[in-house]
This record gives C-alpha cells, sequence and structure tokens, in this order.
C-alpha cells in the first residue's frame, strides 16, 4: 500500500464529514424522503454520487491549475485554513445556539420519483455552497495530496458522504427523534467545530512553511 493512502484516505474523510455534517435543506430533505420511506435509495445514491464526482472534479481540476501555477498552492492553502477556520468559528456558534432539524412526518400520497429526483438535484446541485466545499476547499486541499494520495483522497471523501447520506436516509426512523433535540446538534457541532479547528490549523501551519520556504 502507498504511504500516503491512509493520511490522505484520512483527512479526505474528515474535511468532507465535517463540511457535510451541518443542519441544511438538503439533510432536512434526504431525513424527510427517509421518514416517509419514499424513494430512498435513489435519493441517497444521488447524494453520494454528486459528493464524490463534485469532489474528484475538484481534486483532478485543481491539480492541473497546481501544475501550472505552483505559486498558488501555498497560497490556497491558507485560503482553506482561513476558511475551515471560519468554518470551525460558525460551528462552534450553532454548538452555543443549537437548533433541531425538523423533517415532515410520514404520511399523505407518495410522491412520483422523477419529482422526488428533481428536488433532491436542486436541493444537491443549485446550493453555491456545494461548489464552495466540494470543488474548491475540497479540491484544493485533496490537489496537492503526494501521489496516490488523490485517489485516496478522493475515497475517503466519497466514504464520509455515502456514510453520512446513508445514516439519514436509512436510518431516519431512528435518528429523527435524536436530532430533533437541539442537545444532539450542540453536541455534533463542537464535534465538527474542534476537526474542523485541528484541520484548519494543519492546513496552515503547511501553507506558512511552504511561503517561507519559497
Amino acid at each position: 500500500m502507498d504511504r500516503f493512502f491512509l493520511p490522505s484516505f484520512t483527512t479526505g474523510f474528515a474535511l468532507s464529514l465535517g463540511l457535510i455534517v451541518a443542519i441544511g435543506a438538503q439533510n432536512a430533505f434526504v431525513l424527510r424522503q427517509g421518514l416517509r420511506r419514499e424513494h430512498v435509495l435513489p435519493v441517497v445514491l444521488f447524494c453520494a454520487v454528486a459528493d464524490a464526482l463534485l469532489v474528484a472534479v475538484g481534486v483532478l481540476g485543481m491539480g492541473r491549475v497546481l501544475d501550472s501555477l505552483p505559486a498558488l498552492a501555498p497560497l490556497l492553502t491558507l485560503g482553506g485554513a482561513l476558511f475551515l477556520l471560519a468554518h470551525a468559528a460558525l460551528a462552534w456558534r450553532r454548538a452555543l445556539n443549537p437548533g433541531a432539524l425538523h423533517a415532515a412526518r410520514a404520511g399523505g400520497g407518495a410522491s412520483p420519483l422523477p419529482r422526488v429526483m428533481a428536488q433532491t438535484a436542486a436541493f444537491t446541485l443549485l446550493n453555491p455552497h456545494v461548489y464552495v466545499d466540494t470543488v474548491l476547499l475540497v479540491g484544493a486541499v485533496g490537489a496537492q495530496q503526494p501521489g496516490a494520495g488523490k485517489a485516496a483522497f478522493i475515497a475517503g471523501s466519497a466514504l464520509a458522504s455515502a456514510g453520512w447520506f446513508v445514516t439519514l436516509g436509512i436510518g431516519a426512523r431512528l435518528l429523527a427523534p435524536l436530532f430533533a433535540q437541539p442537545a444532539a446538534w450542540r453536541w455534533l457541532d463542537a464535534f465538527v467545530g474542534s476537526v474542523m479547528l485541528l484541520l484548519g490549523g494543519l492546513l496552515a501551519g503547511q501553507g506558512l512553511s511552504a511561503l517561507l520556504l519559497r
């Protein structure tokens, strides 16, 4: 196994999981479908595959950009560090003022699959933050992974996204009462804030080292 595999896989997994776990429209929609037991598998598969593809596009696209403009790498690293530190601060702010994730109760007539998938695509692809998170931030970090680390990073990121969406969709019946409680989001946001703070600090160190060595 390539010596870069495990560190890159872990970085991709932790970064993507930290970014995706937040109260948001997409998460609420996936949870709602799980509660209704309505087209859960197609919804979960779409969200997971879309995230994986966006990360792959970000990693490979940013890799080509950095090959042609190597001086950009430390600046992107520092920019990513600032973004993560800001994300950590927002997560800790949410932890101090927790909300709850509400989804529609089961019941009512079933929606046709095309309509549900159109809604899934809208929640996934029409949110500008998804491109900042997956293509720019995650892509810039993944593009700087050495050797086979890029593939490992993408795999770790894809596993984190898939695991989260499966947990929301398939385990909705068990998770809905838990995440209806503000205390659950308090602990979750505190964890996310801690992970983002750690990753942001590591990226800041890497970016500053690269600038000083130039």
